[in-house]
């Protein structure tokens, strides 16, 4: 008579798997369990700062009771110290990040970076914010014209402050002086509050930041904007003209969306992502994004990730023919 032993180390296995698997689903079916950190690249008070602020609120409405987003400010490096603990972070929808273009895009382009693109999941994207030249209101320039006229009168003596080099502001400061054939003096700040105290404490010439950066100022009379830098005018604010309209082919913008570390579990990226779209389409939220000068410009997943895709495609290309990174 054959005596058939029981296989107790591998009954004890499929049950040990079994229970870990039935763990994981259970896990991910009750996320969030505990506050998300929400990762900003740049410092506080800046136009990034300002809307990951005013949008945080928004996700945790949508995202289940007692949800905390607790936000954590880490600039420096254009954005590189934030983008990779974001990168580097634990999949699990515990840390997310609000991303910007396109220095999210170029900083693994014009150096070696501890991340590149496909080290994030993107969720969505939340604005698109046209760039800007603005000036101290005491500033003898009053147009593009005149910036022109300076800078040529001061070869190199002009100095304009950015975010990062590669960024924006930066890229589009060098289409700028391509097309006008003059020479600009580039001072990177950490963010765009620094760059805005500088140019009301008249450091620096010129303040390239984006419109909803700027436009406060603009409106309360503490800067000038010199030309927005969208397609057409921004509908917030319709008095100041185009680089286009002013006879200067500089289209630039800054998108800020939402992404999370690569391997980001199906389930928790599908909730994030209907907490955005929830969040963005929220009239309170409309509301107070009106408020703070947010351009809104909301993209699923899918979309925000073809764009982020092809602007690293466009950007490399143009990296590869003519870096803006000399030696």
């Amino acid at each position: 008579m054959k005596i058939i032993k029981p296989r107790v180390g591998m009954f004890l296995k499929t049950l040990s798997l079994t229970m870990l698997c039935s763990a994981s689903i259970s896990a991910m079916a009750d996320y969030p369990e505990r506050s998300i950190k929400m990762i900003v690249a740049y410092g506080a008070g800046g136009g990034t700062d300002i809307a990951a602020r005013t949008l945080a609120p928004y996700i945790e409405k949508y995202m289940g009771e007692n949800v905390s987003i607790v936000i954590e400010n880490k600039p420096g490096a254009g954005g590189e110290i934030g983008f990779t603990e974001l990168a580097k972070a634990s999949p699990d929808g515990y840390t997310i990040g609000f991303v910007n273009t396109p220095n999210l895009i170029t900083i693994p382009i014009q150096r070696k970076a501890r991340y590149s693109l496909a080290d994030f999941t993107p969720i969505g994207n939340v604005v698109d914010d046209p760039g800007a030249f603005s000036v101290s209101i005491n500033s003898q320039i009053k147009s593009l014209g005149d910036l022109v006229s300076y800078a040529n009168e001061h070869p190199g003596k002009l100095t304009y402050g950015t975010t990062g080099i590669g960024g924006d502001d930066h890229l589009a400061a060098l289409a700028f002086e391509k097309q006008t054939n003059i020479k600009m003096k580039h001072i990177p700040f950490k963010g765009s509050a620094d760059v805005r105290t500088a140019a009301l404490g008249e450091h620096i010439d010129l303040a390239n930041m984006n419109m909803s950066e700027a436009i406060a100022d603009g409106q309360e009379g503490n800067l000038l904007i010199l030309g927005q830098m969208g397609e057409s005018r921004w509908s917030e604010a319709p008095n100041v003209p185009t680089f286009m309209e002013q006879g200067y082919d500089v289209v630039s913008g800054s998108m800020r969306g939402l992404a999370a570390p690569a391997g980001l579990p199906s389930d928790i990226q599908k909730k994030l992502e209907k907490a955005l779209e929830q969040a963005v389409s929220d009239p309170e939220f409309v509301s107070k994004a009106k408020e703070q000068n947010l351009p809104l410009s909301y993209m699923n997943s899918k979309d925000f990730g073809a764009t982020l895709q092809r602007l690293h495609d466009t950007y490399n290309a143009i990296w590869t023919a003519e870096p803006w990174i000399k030696g």
